[in-house]
């Protein structure tokens, strides 16, 4: 602070420093016409340099004070000045690499215009040895591990003393910290020099010293006892995770997934036959790892209710640096539930779950339940995604645990339809998007109880009216057409849900 009896102070520094006074709002640089400024309320002194410096305090700044009579000063004040760069580096441009740019690095925009870093979920395991996502765990195991990761990069230029007395720190939100690992492998390209430095329990990292100061800074030693500490400067990168995205069954298939079961082996011949023709990997789900369990079961088993729906829902995360699939496995734990982490969680592949609350007696959505439109414009607003299609049914905790992970997605804006009316109530019972040669590119195919009543009684006219239904089904009841076509309770309900 000025001396008690100062009423006006002068400045002058060396040459490498700019030095502007800020003096009832205007900015003067110096030097100027006025040798000496009145000590007033909110007068500063800016300063500024453009080049950086050579050793610790080279640049320096004097500030003389004066008292009332003037003439010599009543006290004197030195600044040593120090010129270093940092800069905390990601991809806000999202390019694929890591620049620096003069994009704002603390917020975020979405859209093609927008910027910010974008922050891969890493739930693939590209390690076969290793018993979890790789998202979970604090090892860098491989490149393709490594390949995976959001890149950052930390730069700094200056003399390498000023980290004698001074301490480089990085550090995560308290809030975040169990959302995000971090790892440092200073200048090392060698993957047992990637340590997991910020995320879960580690909030703040001192970063360890390096002899290329322009990658990393040098030795920051620890806090002195006693001393009171304050942050001179600070750089901010805001990343935001890169959202599940599910995909519309219009999109070219990539690989095509199927269960073996009893009687069933005509069905994965077909498909087999048509993943052939469409030149897709086919992964054969065998009775052994399904354990009577499929995606889409009609009937009885001795271990399973009498209809089952879908396990799992694909998916993908992008990112400018990377993309791959991702399966979400639903609450529904039966049959198939080890069959997501077995069999399709790998390199590349990765693994989101959502699993049903303690206490459940037995989790009520499954993904069958879920379905996602191609990309389409509703009220003027564009969904170049898509939207998810959910189906009503009664609340549940399982519902609202999925709902809300979709929601989160924030991209293909979940909307919910009545589905109550069908004895599962799932909305792939009774809606399906299907690629289309004009317009949209696609059509919406919707199952229709009058269409259906139309066709029974065409039959019925044509002689089949005794003809029953679901033939080859076991344990399910077998109504003729007739008898169908007679159900007057069955007729209204049906007329109401269309």
């Amino acid at each position: 602070s000025a001396p008690k009896d100062a009423v006006a102070f002068h400045v002058q520094g060396t040459p490498g420093v700019k030095l502007y006074v800020v003096h009832e709002t205007q900015s003067v640089k110096l030097p100027s016409s006025v040798c000496r400024w009145p000590l007033a309320a909110g007068a500063e002194v800016l300063l500024a340099m453009d080049a950086l410096s050579k050793d610790v305090g080279d640049e320096k700044v004097r500030i003389s004070y004066f008292g009332e009579a003037g003439g010599v000063p009543v006290g004197r004040a030195m600044l040593y000045v120090t010129c270093v760069e940092f800069s905390l580096d990601a991809d806000p441009s999202r390019s694929g690499a890591v620049s620096r740019t003069l994009l704002d690095k603390a917020t975020w925009t979405w859209g093609p215009e927008g910027h910010g870093a974008i922050l891969l979920v890493n739930c693939d395991r590209d390690d076969p040895k290793a018993k979890m996502p790789d998202n979970r765990d604090t090892a860098v195991r491989s490149y393709a591990d490594l390949k995976d990761m959001s890149q950052m990069v930390l730069r700094t230029r200056g003399p390498r003393t000023i980290f004698t007395g001074h301490r480089l720190l990085l550090h995560v939100d308290f809030g975040d910290a169990d959302k995000v690992g971090v790892f440092y492998g200073g200048n090392s390209v060698a993957l047992e020099e990637y340590k997991h430095v910020l995320g879960g329990s580690k909030l703040v990292y001192a970063v360890k010293p390096s002899r290329h100061q322009e990658e990393s800074p040098q030795r920051c030693p620890p806090p002195s006892q006693g001393l009171l500490e304050t942050p001179i400067f600070t750089d901010t990168v805001v990343f935001r995770v890169a959202p599940w995205i599910m995909t519309p069954n219009t999109a070219a298939p990539l690989e095509v997934f199927v269960c073996s079961v009893v009687n069933n082996e005509d069905f994965v011949a077909a498909v087999g036959a048509m993943a052939e023709k469409a030149k897709c990997p086919l992964t054969v789900c065998p009775l052994l790892e399904n354990r009577h369990d499929r995606w889409i079961s009609v009937g009885l088993t001795p271990s399973s209710p009498s209809l089952l729906q879908d396990e799992v829902e694909f998916g993908y995360v992008e990112a400018p640096h990377k993309t791959f699939p991702v399966v979400f496995d639903s609450p529904r734990d039966q049959g198939l539930k080890d069959f997501p982490v077995k069999s399709i969680l790998g390199p590349d592949f990765g693994y989101v779950a959502r699993t049903a609350p303690t206490g459940a007696s037995r989790p009520d959505f499954f993904v069958g339940n879920l379905e996602v439109s191609p990309p389409v414009t509703v009220r003027g607003k564009e969904y170049p995604l898509g939207r998810i299609l959910i189906g009503s049914s009664f609340p549940s905790p399982e519902q609202k645990a999925v709902k809300d992970f979709l929601v989160a997605q924030q991209v293909q804006a979940p909307v919910e339809l009545f589905s109550d009316w069908l004895h599962v109530g799932h909305v792939d019972e009774f809606l399906s998007f299907v690629p289309a040669p004009d317009r949209k590119g696609f059509r919406l195919l919707l199952a229709s109880p009058s269409a259906c009543y139309q066709l029974l009684k065409e039959k019925q006219e044509e002689g089949f009216g005794e003809a029953a239904m679901f033939e080859g089904l076991e344990k399910v009841s077998k109504p003729t057409i007739n008898e169908i076509l007679a159900n007057e309770g069955l007729r209204k309900f049906n007329n109401y849900v269309q």
